[in-house]
């Protein structure tokens, strides 16, 4: 199986770039996250035309995942089960080829000591709640998604300037750590030694340019499912399209 994760920063503006990719590369399964659309006018049809079926749980303007498969989905899940009603939709799970795939979009938490700060720290304990109540390490899970951390100080490209800040502070990566250590594997790193690989860049300041990102967005697996991965890459050429996401796709292989 060939799965890929990307923050396309809404699949309405993006649609032309997400299938052009799609036809391009060729992934079995493509989990979008940040879509900022109801599911209702989600462009299904459109990947339907190129053989993807859809799963959507999106919210208008913000927001939204989505998962497009050529594998059939089972057993789908929309959020936590214990979600409020109207809570925000940054979740969907699913049975792909025998592989239990959750999609997730970790929120932002906009700054370091606000409310949605203190938001991002406590959905994270619940995605670790939610997997000790729903799954087992010993099964073949994966999580993916845009997670809004980068882990390590390597995944930064200038660990002093962001050391403290959003997406890098230090209760951001316990946090992740904690999940982690569920039973969790970073499948980019069983593949990739290097420093400076990064999947987001600003807009701003010709940052893709100067390659001064963070690599927040991941693949991670059960254990028993990361010796079945075979490469995890991170596609830079679809951020140097016109009017790009600021995010690449990240592209999984399994045996």
């Amino acid at each position: 199986m060939k799965l890929a994760t990307w923050n396309v920063n809404s699949i309405v503006a993006r649609l032309p770039l997400v299938l052009k990719w799609l036809e391009a590369a060729k992934p079995d399964v493509l989990c979008m996250q940040e879509t900022k659309c109801i599911d209702e006018k989600f462009p299904a049809e459109a990947f339907a035309e190129i053989g993807y079926l859809s799963e959507s749980f999106g919210q208008a303007t913000y927001n939204g995942v989505a998962i497009v498969s050529r594998v059939k989905f089972e057993d789908v899940q929309r959020g936590f089960t214990n979600d409020e009603l109207n809570a925000q939709s940054r979740l969907l799970a699913a049975t792909i080829g025998g592989i239990r795939v959750v999609n997730v979009y970790i929120p932002n938490g906009q700054a370091v000591g606000t409310e949605k700060y203190a938001f991002k720290l406590e959905w994270m304990r619940r995605l670790r709640a939610f997997f000790d109540s729903h799954y087992d390490a010993g099964g073949r899970v994966l999580l993916c998604g845009d997670f809004n951390v980068a882990p390590e100080d390597r995944d930064v490209h200038d660990p002093n300037l962001w050391r403290g800040r959003i997406m890098c502070s230090e209760g951001e990566r316990s946090s992740l750590e904690h999940l982690r250590q569920w039973g969790l594997v970073d499948a980019f790193r069983l593949h990739n030694s290097a420093d400076k690989e990064f999947s987001w860049w600003d807009y701003r300041a010709g940052a893709f340019r100067r390659n001064h990102g963070l690599r927040i967005d991941h693949v991670w697996t059960s254990n028993s499912l990361a010796g079945d991965a075979t490469s995890v890459v991170i596609d830079r050429a679809p951020r140097s399209w016109e009017r790009p996401s600021d995010h690449a796709p990240v592209i999984a292989e399994f045996e």
